[in-house]
C-alpha cells in the first residue's frame, strides 16, 4: 500500500514509461492559461494515489503502472462541466489516451485495459465499471469529489459557474426545489453526498463514507453559523453497506 504522494512521485520517477506520460501531460497543462484547479495535475496525482491503493486492496489486483497511466490521462481533454460534450469527456479522453500510449511502446492489451477504464470512469457518462482497473480508476476519481477537497472543487466550480454558494432565505431547500446550477451548497444533495453508494470497491467505500462524513460535519456547522440548523432529512446516513454484487448502485 502506498502512504504518501512521494512514494508516488518516486514510483514515476523510476519508471522510465511512467516518467514519459506525466512529463507529457504536465506540459501539456502548464500551456493551459487558466487550468481548472480540480483538473489539473495534482488532481491526476491524487487519483493515481488512490486508484493504486485501491488497486492493490482488490481479489484481482490492479498493475500499478496501468492504475498510474490511467489516472494521469483521465482527464487529458479538458472539457468543462457546461459543455454540451459532457457527456463524453471521458470518451475523448480515451481516444486521445490510445494516441499518446501507441508510439511510448506499452502491450496493445495493456492499453486497451487503460482506455476502457478512462471511457467509463465518468459520473456524466454514467457506465459502470467492469475491470480491476476501471472500478479502482472510477472510485479513485469520485473520492476527488468528497472530503475536504470535494468542498473546495465544489466551491470553487460552482463559483467559476456563475452560482451563489446557498440560498440565503431557504439554505437547505425545505420550501424549494434543489437548484445546484444556482446554489453551490445545493450539489452536495443533488450529488455528492449520494456517491458513496456508487462506489464499486469496498476500499473505495469505505474512504467514501469517511470523506462524506466531512462533508456532514461542514454542512452542520455552516447550518450554526447561518443560525438555519440543516434538517435532519438532509443529512445522509452514512453506513458502510456492503457492494452490490451486480455492481454500483445507480443515482
Amino acid at each position: 500500500m502506498m502512504r504518501t504522494i512521494s512514494d508516488l512521485h518516486q514510483l514515476i520517477e523510476n519508471d522510465f514509461l511512467l516518467r514519459q506520460v506525466h512529463e507529457l501531460v504536465a506540459a501539456r497543462f502548464a500551456r493551459e492559461k487558466s487550468p481548472d484547479p480540480g483538473h489539473d495535475l495534482a488532481h491526476f496525482l491524487r487519483v493515481a494515489f488512490w486508484a493504486l491503493n485501491i488497486g492493490s486492496e482488490l481479489p484481482e489486483r490492479v498493475d500499478p503502472r496501468e492504475a498510474v497511466i490511467a489516472a494521469l490521462l483521465h482527464d487529458v481533454v479538458p472539457v468543462p462541466k457546461n459543455s454540451p460534450l459532457r457527456n463524453e469527456a471521458s470518451r475523448l479522453c480515451a481516444e486521445e489516451a490510445e494516441k499518446i500510449l501507441a508510439p511510448l511502446g506499452l502491450e496493445t492489451d495493456a492499453i486497451a485495459r487503460i482506455s476502457e477504464a478512462i471511457r467509463c470512469h465518468s459520473f456524466s457518462r454514467g457506465e459502470t465499471a467492469k475491470s480491476p482497473l476501471a472500478k479502482a480508476l472510477q472510485d479513485a476519481d469520485r473520492l476527488e469529489a468528497l472530503g475536504s477537497i470535494g468542498i473546495m472543487r465544489c466551491i470553487s466550480t460552482g463559483a467559476r459557474m456563475g452560482a451563489e454558494y446557498f440560498q440565503s432565505e431557504d439554505p437547505w431547500a425545505t420550501s424549494r426545489e434543489l437548484d445546484d446550477r444556482a446554489f453551490s451548497v445545493d450539489h452536495f444533495f443533488t450529488k455528492l453526498l449520494k456517491l458513496p453508494a456508487t462506489m464499486t470497491t469496498e476500499p473505495g467505500r469505505r474512504e467514501a463514507i469517511r470523506r462524506a462524513g466531512i462533508m456532514r460535519d461542514f454542512l452542520i456547522s455552516l447550518g450554526e453559523e447561518l443560525a438555519q440548523p440543516v434538517t435532519d432529512s438532509r443529512l445522509p446516513k452514512l453506513s458502510p453497506d456492503p457492494i452490490p454484487r451486480s455492481g454500483a448502485r445507480r443515482l
